[in-house]
């Protein structure tokens, strides 16, 4: 189940939580986050080889292209049996921008991506079919859980794609992690 959680800034005790798909749609969308469905073309393996899944979702990839002059597409995976699942949950959980988009699409498993935004913070947990689009220079971290288990088609304007500019800031310590916000959830 997709979610997303609007929290002030500095209480991340007291959130408000939203489950519906257009609710979220909406709430996401006056920030100027794109968040979407996709479905597959076809059936998917399992062991679906990056360029068969990319053709599984073809016609959505190719209309976000036209929409955003993304360069390049590849697909990212992570399995808790990844001996540096650690170091690369590490590496996303500190509050960051990009120069460009973050475009994730979810084929299977999940991710939590918190967004802080005009003294909110948006913790958008997304799961398989959900696209997040967070656009360039929008703050944000991202939460892969303890046990990291999630294959994503990830979408870049340019040819050097994941570079991240750390803002030094602490906060995404004050808020749940995944595993955490799951729980809540249930």
């Amino acid at each position: 189940m997709s979610a997303l959680t609007v929290y002030p800034e500095n209480q991340p005790q007291s959130g408000v939580a939203y489950t519906d798909f257009n609710a979220i749609h909406r709430h996401l969308d006056q920030i100027g986050v794109q968040f979407e469905r996709w479905t597959a073309n076809c059936e998917l393996a399992a062991d679906a080889d990056q360029d068969t899944v990319i053709a599984a979702y073809s016609d959505s990839i190719e209309r976000l292209r036209q929409q955003y002059g993304f360069q390049s597409v590849d697909v990212i995976s992570l399995n808790p049996d990844h001996p540096d699942k650690a170091a690369f949950r590490q590496k996303f959980l500190s509050e960051h921008v990009h120069a460009d988009f973050e475009v994730r699409f979810f084929i299977e498993g999940r991710g939590l991506f918190y967004l802080h935004v005009d003294g909110k913070v948006y913790a958008v947990l997304c799961e398989q079919g959900d696209l997040i689009s967070v656009p360039a220079n929008t703050t944000h971290w991202f939460d892969m859980g303890e046990n990291p288990k999630f294959k994503c088609i990830r979408l870049f304007t340019t040819p050097e794609g994941w570079v991240a500019d750390f803002t030094g800031s602490d906060i995404s310590k004050s808020f749940p992690t995944l595993d955490q916000y799951v729980t809540g959830l249930a």
